[in-house]
């Protein structure tokens, strides 16, 4: 049974079968990106059935295999940005975190079926779920440093908590992960065949999800996700890049190409905030730190200019200010960290 009238909006809907309530995200066309209208309508279902006895505990998918959640709806926020300011984008953005971190604190076990994409802010919904599931279909990454921004949504706390260097090389290059790599890095507990979705709906309409998830063998040390960390085990990005080149690995290759397409200031800023944020200590803290960097990118040339050239013109010609790594201020950059 349907539900819709718990999220007021088309863009989330609601299922109930025993004591699993369903949420749903339901923009399609948009690869299900999160703007603050779906934020709210998750909050709304959450706040309801947060004293609903017969809702045991809370799953959050997609509407369709092809994404869970693509990430924020960065051409929305690029229109406040023209229309209403930075002031406003920020603020629709911050509320969306705040909903974010809803979800990871709900007092209730939340379970997210991470099938198809799932990129920046869709990490924020499903990746600090208490149990995140993967497909083989599933596309995993924290793009951000391609469009002027900087890993968001709590994703730089899994980042800067998985094996050995391997988050703050995803961080700085926003590599993309397949299931088997999200589930080695920390960004999703089990790995599941898409086809065994229906069959896992099934057992949490009428099991415990401790229970369910228990019977999911979690993956093998399948593969050494720290193999690059020679690479990125250096004092600065300009020793990352000489060591990438010397490496001369074809996964080296890959991420010089990576790092010289990304935002330079984005870059450096995403190198300092991985290492500050490996120092706090809570999924709030690194919230925080997160939000007060994105109020500064925003407000940051770079930030419009990446989001025309990768998802307006989409011509992937974007004109960075400034150019390079080198050129970048370290000033300017630390001066980001400050409210």
């Amino acid at each position: 049974m349907t539900e819709d009238v718990l999220s007021g909006t088309p863009s989330v809907k609601t299922r109930r079968a025993g004591h699993l309530g369903r949420i749903i995200l339901d923009r399609p066309n948009r690869l299900n990106a999160v703007d603050l209208d779906m934020a709210e309508g998750i909050a709304r279902v959450l706040d309801a059935w947060q004293e609903d006895a017969s809702v045991q505990h809370v799953l959050l998918e997609g509407s369709a295999p092809r994404a869970f959640c693509a990430g924020g709806d960065l051409k929305k926020i690029c229109e406040l940005l023209q229309i209403e300011g930075a002031d406003e984008a920020f603020r629709q953005l911050n509320r969306v975190y705040e909903i974010m971190q809803q979800i990871a604190a709900y007092p209730k076990p939340t379970i997210s079926f991470m099938d198809g994409v799932a990129m920046g802010g869709g990490i924020g919904l499903g990746g600090h779920a208490h149990y995140r599931v993967v497909t083989e279909r599933s596309v995993v990454a924290m793009p951000e440093t391609g469009i002027g921004l900087t890993p968001d949504a709590g994703g730089s706390w899994i980042l800067s908590r998985a094996p050995g260097l391997s988050g703050l090389r995803l961080a700085v290059t926003g590599n993309r992960m397949n299931g088997v790599g999200a589930v080695m890095i920390g960004f999703a507990d089990r790995l599941v065949p898409s086809e065994s979705l229906p069959d896992l709906l099934g057992l949490l309409e009428t099991r415990s999800a401790e229970d369910v998830f228990a019977l999911i063998n979690p993956l093998p040390q399948l593969a050494n996700v720290q193999e690059m960390d020679a690479c990125y085990d250096a004092p600065d990005l300009a020793h990352v890049v000489r060591n990438l080149a010397e490496n001369g690995s074809e996964q080296a290759r890959q991420d010089l190409l990576a790092l010289s397409c990304a935002c330079p200031f984005s870059v450096q800023l995403t190198w300092e905030a991985w290492h500050r944020a490996r120092d706090l200590s809570s999924l709030t803290a690194v919230f925080q730190q997160e939000g007060t960097l994105v109020n500064h990118l925003v407000r940051r040339a770079d930030f419009a200019e990446g989001i025309r050239a990768r998802l307006i013109d989409r011509d992937n010609q974007p004109r960075w200010t400034p150019g390079t790594l080198a050129e970048v201020n370290l000033d300017e950059v630390r001066a980001c960290f400050q409210d």
